[in-house]
């Protein structure tokens, strides 16, 4: 696995909402699509993701109304490879996170691509990280008390 490249293994030009766009029209396309995080993008470069949760717990769960902005329930800062990284560290990247999918961008942070559990399970032929990763991924976490 060490030589596969993320560029050969991730799913490319992935669907992506905008800061602006509604909740409403996030959750939708999730639905659509049968994802549980999109990509934001501005102009074709990432600024954050969204997942069903951010929905959930910044918008529902805070009496926010479907109109509210993507970019007021988004997650920043959100974990991401470029795509001539290789998989072993975004396989590294993604137990130590705890992330099951990650936005994939190109030398300018346009995104070009996710890559997630499922295209490395399936998309490479080492057992044994693949594995490794879907253990470590996901290992519970404790509830806040």
């Amino acid at each position: 696995m060490s030589n596969q490249r993320l560029r050969d293994i991730m799913t490319r030009d992935p669907a992506f909402v905008r800061n602006g766009d509604t909740i409403q029209q996030a959750a939708k396309l999730m639905a659509d699509l049968n994802v549980g995080a999109l990509p934001v993008c501005e102009n074709g470069h990432l600024e954050g993701m969204i997942t069903d949760r951010d929905i959930s717990i910044r918008c529902v769960a805070a009496g926010k109304g479907p109109d509210s902005k993507v970019g007021d329930a988004m997650s920043e800062g959100a974990h991401w490879c470029r795509e001539d990284d290789s998989v072993e560290d975004a396989c590294d990247t993604m137990c130590r996170e705890q992330i099951r999918r990650m936005p994939v961008v190109d030398g300018d942070k346009k995104l070009v691509g996710m890559v997630s559990m499922g295209d490395i399970a399936t998309k490479t032929a080492d057992d044994a990280t693949s594995g490794k990763m879907v253990s470590e991924v996901s290992t519970p976490s404790e509830p806040n008390r």
